[in-house]
């Protein structure tokens, strides 16, 4: 055991430690985090528009009406996601090389925009609007992979630029907002040739050619075996102290917002709560599985706090069950630790796997309503769940049970893991 313990921290662990510090994840998992709080606030607009209210009610009647101008919030947000993300991810990308973050992002979002053609239309065939008009689809969910590739083309070119000295230099006198403009001329001018000459003149399909690549990915992610693998890699990551979420969550977090894409145009059609198309999107994992936080660790600090005997470990669930209840459990993980603590390992790899599978099972069935909007990740997990799957009581109730199978999973291993400490405090008391 010590030997495997051994090989995990020296070998394994400073491999997965440097890509959980990969500058280029580490730029998708910013770009996205910089659009959440427009996804957040947009996809409410959605349960606004379909009020999880009776039909004879006129509230829901005068709501259900005028769901075309209530959604438009939602249209210029969620809805155009990519747009936001790329900014966010060219910024990141540019600052980790010591580049003008300012100048990355909106060379970003230009080359993620030179992807995608204009369509003219004529004043009859769309409501007396007449001209050149972007495709909004494509600057959703679905272009995010297409926004990502560029936006390392146009930021290694950003870079490549800056270090040949092949850019204008101003002198020390201009302002260096000014400078930094004009340093990024070269780039933009690149970067414009090189992603407009590909789309424009070659006929390239930017997003038809990720679309046919990535699709099977995102199939991939919206099953079962799928879900069960991102469990079991966030936790196996977490078990070395390396942020899960962060890693799995920067490769995996493309296809989930598409699968919410999904979900949220079919609610805005109207299509059921039940009925839409797919399951396995990131709100499902928030709300059914990373209760507490990931590992599902609510049941783990309840129990320290109800359950153990020993001081150090009730003092820990004392101070670990707020931060808990709102899915922060840093405190928990290491302070239990679980980090490297075999003990804790199992219940920690296996609970989330569990409640995965009984809250796919339940979703599948028709038990509860399919997710659909981005609620806020620090609420209270039966608060969250009922507003990620559009105001369905019955996800509130799912996640209780969750909770339960949580402290059920996590019990017997806590009692021993309690015991240990006994052991070791005993002899302290005796001493004193």
């Amino acid at each position: 055991m010590e030997k495997f313990q051994k090989f995990l921290e020296e070998k394994l662990g400073p491999v997965m430690s440097k890509l959980g510090s990969n500058r280029y994840l580490l730029a998708v998992r910013d770009g996205v985090i910089a659009a959440l709080p427009l996804i957040i606030v947009g996809s409410f607009f959605l349960i606004i528009a379909n009020p999880p209210l009776p039909e004879d009610w006129g509230v829901y009647q005068f709501l259900k009406a005028n769901a075309a101008t209530i959604l438009l919030p939602y249209r210029m947000t969620m809805y155009i996601m990519s747009l936001y993300a790329v900014f966010g991810m060219g910024n990141s990308l540019a600052k980790s090389y010591g580049l003008d973050g300012l100048s990355g992002g909106v060379m970003s979002v230009m080359a993620f925009l030179l992807t995608i053609t204009p369509v003219n239309v004529s004043a009859d065939a769309n409501a007396g609007i007449a001209g050149f008009v972007l495709p909004m689809a494509s600057l959703g969910s679905g272009g995010l992979f297409v926004g990502m590739i560029v936006t390392f083309i146009a930021i290694n070119i950003f870079r490549l630029t800056q270090n040949s000295k092949f850019h204008i230099t101003m002198p020390e006198q201009v302002p260096p907002s000014v400078s930094r403009s004009f340093e990024a001329l070269t780039p933009t001018l690149l970067v414009m040739l090189l992603i407009g000459s590909i789309t424009y003149y070659l006929g390239f399909n930017w997003n038809g050619a990720i679309t046919a690549i990535i699709t099977p990915l995102v199939a991939a992610t919206d099953t079962l075996p799928g879900v069960l693998l991102v469990c079991f890699l966030t936790c196996f990551f977490w078990f070395f102290g390396i942020h899960g979420v962060s890693i799995v969550g920067s490769i995996a977090r493309p296809p989930w917002l598409a699968l919410l894409e999904q979900n949220a145009n079919a609610a805005a059609s109207g299509v059921a709560g039940t009925a839409l198309p797919a399951i396995g999107a990131e709100p499902f994992y928030q709300w059914f599985i990373w209760i507490g936080g990931s590992g599902c660790t609510i049941g783990l600090a309840i129990l320290l706090v109800t359950v153990c005997k020993s001081k150090y470990l009730k003092d820990l669930g004392r101070i670990g069950i707020a931060p808990a209840i709102f899915n922060i459990n840093e405190p928990l993980i290491f302070g239990a630790p679980v980090v490297l603590n075999l003990t804790l390992a199992i219940p920690f790899v296996v609970t989330p796997m569990i409640c995965a599978t009984i809250a796919w099972v339940a979703t599948s069935l028709g038990m509860v309503n399919r997710v659909v909007i981005t609620a806020p990740w620090t609420l209270p997990g039966p608060i969250g769940a009922y507003l990620a799957t559009g105001g369905d009581w019955r996800a509130a109730v799912l996640c209780c049970v969750l909770i339960a199978v949580s402290i059920a999973c996590y019990f017997p291993f806590v009692k021993m893991y309690d015991r240990q400490f006994l052991d070791q405090e005993q002899p302290e008391k005796a001493a004193e």
